[in-house]
């Protein structure tokens, strides 16, 4: 199997898009979607995903730090509901921590403030899909559920 996923960071502002490689090795960061809606926050993912001849979404999961679910991550579900409506296949990754360790990635790289905060989301978005597909690995093209 050689199709990419493309991974969510998505927050009440903004949602950071990262894709992976065919051969689900490599995440890439993509870009910011700055939130309008549920319906244009959907068409424009669709559209990455169509982009990139996907249809498979690994969406971030802001869980508490006891693992449990909540107001955040029902809003990151609600948004994916509408993703699976429009056609997408959607599953999760725990994403705890992952801006903070993206703010700590660019800050060591020097990155200034302003342009931290234009590419910090989709550094995220790419962390949790860099996390996935470095669990998944072992199983030939990631994981044999998706």
């Amino acid at each position: 199997m050689n199709e990419r996923i493309i991974a969510l960071d998505i927050g009440d502002v903004r949602i950071g898009v990262a894709v992976s490689d065919p051969t689900r090795t490599i995440a890439t960061p993509l870009e910011v979607i700055t939130r309008v809606g549920w319906g244009p926050d959907t068409r424009r993912i669709v559209a990455i995903c169509e982009q990139y001849d996907t249809r498979l979404v690994l969406s971030g999961l802001p869980l508490n730090m006891d693992g449990t679910e909540g107001f955040q991550a029902e809003k990151v579900r609600g948004l994916c509901t509408q993703l699976e409506k429009a056609g997408l296949t959607v599953f999760f990754q725990d994403e705890r921590l992952s801006t903070v360790a993206a703010e700590d990635a660019l800050i060591e790289g020097d990155v200034s403030r302003q342009g931290r905060k234009k590419v910090v989301d989709k550094v995220a978005a790419a962390l949790i899909l860099q996390q996935w597909l470095d669990e998944n690995k072992q199983t030939a093209g990631g994981n044999e559920n998706v």
